[in-house]
C-alpha cells in the first residue's frame, strides 16, 4: 500500500497501532493526546532545531503523541490535518478542558486578569483554540488566562467567505511551513481561510489540489474563490482579474493583477497546472 509518509505516522522503530497491519514496525503504540500550550508550535521534518519547518501547530490544537525522546522532541500527529511530524514536547500540555471558542481576530492578546493595562502573558494568533468558561465584563475568561471576547467565536460559528477572511492576511510575511498571521506560505493561507468557514483543507498545495473543489478547463474564466494552482503553489483568485497568494516574491501576502502573476511566474518556468472551482 501506498501512504503518504506526511499523513503516515510510520517509522522502522515504531508506528501507530491503528497502522498495525498496514505498515512494517518493531513497535506499534496508541499514543496519547495532548494539546498544543504555546501560541505557534513548529512542526519539524526531524527533531532538530534546524530541521525544515513543515508546518505549525496553534495555541489550543490537539495532537497524538507518539513518542517523547530524550532531547526534547516529541513525534505527533496534528489531529486538524493529520500532519506527522517533530515538535517540542515543552510545547505540549494535557488536553484539559474541550475547547469552546476560537480566535478570529489576526492577533489577541492573553491578559493574566480582566483588565487590558496588564501586561499580556502571550499573543494568540487567528485559528487558536480556548475553552471560555465564561464572560466577564468583556473579558472571556479561560483556563489559562482572560481574552477580549470580541476576538473570539464559538466553534461552530462559520464565516461565509474565505476569500475575505484571507484577504485580512495581506502583508502578513511570508514563511516556509507557516500557518499563523505571524507569517505562512501558499497553502497555508488556503488551509487557514477554508478553516474559518468551516474546510477542512490538506496542509500543502498537492494535496489542496487533489482533494479540494472541481477541476475547470485551464482556459476557463476564473471566477472570485476559484484556487489556481502550480507545481508548489497555490493561489486565491479574489476577482476575475486579481490573485492574493503568499509568495517567495513578495515575501508576503500580496494582492497583484491575475495577468501580471501568470506572466511572471510563467517567466521563471513554472505554469498554470490546473484551476479548482470550489462549491
Amino acid at each position: 500500500m501506498s501512504l503518504d509518509p506526511r499523513l503516515t505516522p510510520a517509522r522502522p522503530d515504531l508506528a501507530s497501532a491503528a497502522l498495525k497491519g498496514q505498515v512494517e514496525a518493531a513497535r506499534y503504540v496508541e499514543g496519547d493526546v495532548r494539546r498544543v500550550a504555546v501560541p505557534v508550535a513548529p512542526l519539524r521534518r526531524r527533531p532538530a532545531g534546524d530541521a525544515p519547518l513543515e508546518t505549525q501547530a496553534l495555541f489550543g490544537e490537539t495532537v497524538r503523541v507518539f513518542e517523547d525522546d530524550p532531547e526534547g522532541w516529541s513525534w505527533v500527529q496534528l489531529e486538524a490535518d493529520r500532519y506527522v511530524g517533530y515538535l517540542p514536547t515543552e510545547a505540549l500540555a494535557a488536553p484539559g478542558a474541550a475547547p469552546t471558542h476560537t480566535v478570529r481576530a489576526l492577533r489577541t492578546f492573553l491578559f493574566p486578569g480582566p483588565d487590558i493595562k496588564l501586561p499580556p502573558r502571550e499573543a494568540l494568533v487567528l485559528g487558536s483554540q480556548v475553552a471560555v468558561r465564561e464572560i466577564r465584563g468583556g473579558f472571556a475568561v479561560t483556563p489559562d488566562g482572560f481574552l477580549p471576547a470580541v476576538h473570539l467565536a464559538e466553534r461552530d460559528q462559520r464565516e461565509s467567505d474565505f476569500v475575505a477572511v484571507a484577504g485580512r492576511f495581506l502583508g502578513v510575511p511570508y514563511l516556509w511551513g507557516g500557518r499563523s498571521s505571524l507569517g505562512l506560505d501558499c497553502s497555508g493561507l488556503v488551509q487557514t481561510a477554508l478553516a474559518v468557514t468551516g474546510v477542512a483543507a490538506p496542509r500543502d498545495s498537492d494535496m489542496q489540489e487533489a482533494a479540494l473543489g472541481e477541476a475547470l478547463p485551464l482556459d476557463a474564466e476564473p471566477r472570485r474563490g476559484d484556487l489556481l494552482f502550480w507545481p508548489g503553489h497555490v493561489g486565491i483568485v479574489e476577482a476575475a482579474d486579481t490573485l492574493l497568494h503568499a509568495n517567495a516574491f513578495h515575501m508576503a501576502v500580496a494582492r497583484e493583477p491575475l495577468a501580471e502573476a501568470l506572466a511572471r511566474i510563467s517567466a521563471v518556468g513554472l505554469e498554470l497546472r490546473s484551476i479548482r472551482r470550489l462549491a
